[in-house]
């Protein structure tokens, strides 16, 4: 603890054994003066003899770390650069790969504590690193994205071997979507385009991400590549295709995008639910007015969901004059359409049974 190494010396000369002691934690002396920093001590015990060096380097403690892992987490980087060359050296690769309880290794804590320069020394030595994948399914690469860490992610991508595995079946594309790194973006699009089509464990896609966080640039970007992209449907959510999302959230600038690029992109879920029901059943009043002014999207008027619902009865439902004014206001309209139970859209007010929304028809 006190980094003594004439201490050490004098101690391990009457009793060599002395240096393999741990504690109840399972750690070594190495494992201690790593994490406190101690780098002269640290060699000095490494220089005593090969066979104990080895010992040292490969005891991991009750959290399964090894004393490098201790150095890169305890942010003594001098130290974890000389421990690294000790393992090179005692051609200890499996202990440089060695992963953590949580099943992180050391390129993972380098990574996340923001270690970007020790980073880079670890994939240089050991490129298998690059590989893991700890338990909660973080990848390096999708940490370094996460991070805006862009040198260590080209070198990352440049191995060729790296994971881009993420937490919840994401992807590094994800993850460059959630910061919105366009030059990431471009990178993934131009060399390994099928993951724009990885769904994680909800069924979003990184455009998915990009339209629920109104990210207009980025859809270009990916668009751009590929425009095949914008006829995606969540496959788990109902058939959600990338429209009804925008809709539901009321990103108009997104999905004038999409339809630039796609302009007869999907417009209705699994349920016939379309994007003018959902701008509707939100109350997403801009949208309405960007469909109702869309002449590409005069179809929608008067298209009916499951339920036999046209977007009129939803908007009476729910209470909503500005919306209701809006579509009676369409050269489209057909205020006579019923729907599954054989009621007209002004029945839907008769039902209600919020007075409270009720009352709003009087401004009406």
């Amino acid at each position: 603890m006190s980094g003594n190494s004439s201490d050490m010396k004098r101690m391990f000369s009457k009793d060599p054994k002395v240096l393999h002691g741990i504690t109840s934690h399972g750690a070594t002396c190495l494992h201690i003066s790593s994490m406190l920093g101690h780098e002269k001590f640290s060699m000095a015990v490494l220089e005593l003899n090969q066979a104990l060096s080895k010992y040292l380097l490969s005891k991991t403690n009750s959290y399964g770390e090894t004393p490098l892992i201790v150095a890169v987490t305890s942010g003594h980087v001098s130290l974890a650069s000389s421990l690294l060359k000790q393992y090179k050296q005692l051609q200890l690769s499996e202990m440089i790969l060695k992963q953590d309880n949580n099943g992180d290794n050391a390129l993972h804590h380098a990574i996340r504590n923001g270690h970007s320069n020790h980073a880079l020394k670890l994939i240089n030595a050991e490129p298998d690193l690059s590989q893991g994948v700890n338990k909660y399914g973080e990848s390096p690469m999708y940490i370094a994205v996460m991070r805006g860490f862009n040198n260590v992610f080209k070198l990352l991508w440049e191995t060729k071997m790296a994971s881009h595995k993420g937490p919840f079946d994401d992807n590094a594309l994800h993850a460059a979507v959630r910061n919105e790194n366009l030059g990431i973006i471009r990178t993934i699009m131009g060399s390994q385009p099928e993951l724009a089509r990885e769904g994680n464990k909800s069924g979003h896609t990184p455009v998915h991400y990009a339209v629920h966080r109104n990210q207009t640039d980025v859809i270009r970007v990916i668009l751009g590549f590929d425009r095949s992209l914008g006829y995606l449907v969540n496959s788990i959510k109902e058939g959600h295709p990338l429209l009804v999302s925008a809709a539901s959230r009321g990103h108009i600038d997104v999905a004038r995008e999409i339809l630039n690029h796609c302009p007869d992109a999907p417009y209705s879920n699994s349920a016939n639910l379309t994007i003018l029901h959902q701008a509707v059943i939100d109350d997403r009043v801009k949208f309405v007015e960007f469909i109702l002014q869309n002449r590409q999207l005069d179809k929608l008027i008067n298209i009916r969901d499951k339920a036999g619902f046209t977007a009129l009865h939803h908007a009476v439902k729910s209470c909503n004059p500005k919306i209701v004014r809006a579509l009676l206001a369409h050269k489209e309209i057909d205020v006579r359409i019923y729907d599954s139970h054989g009621r007209p859209a002004f029945w839907q007010l008769i039902e209600t049974k919020d007075s409270t929304k009720s009352l709003n028809w009087v401004c009406f």
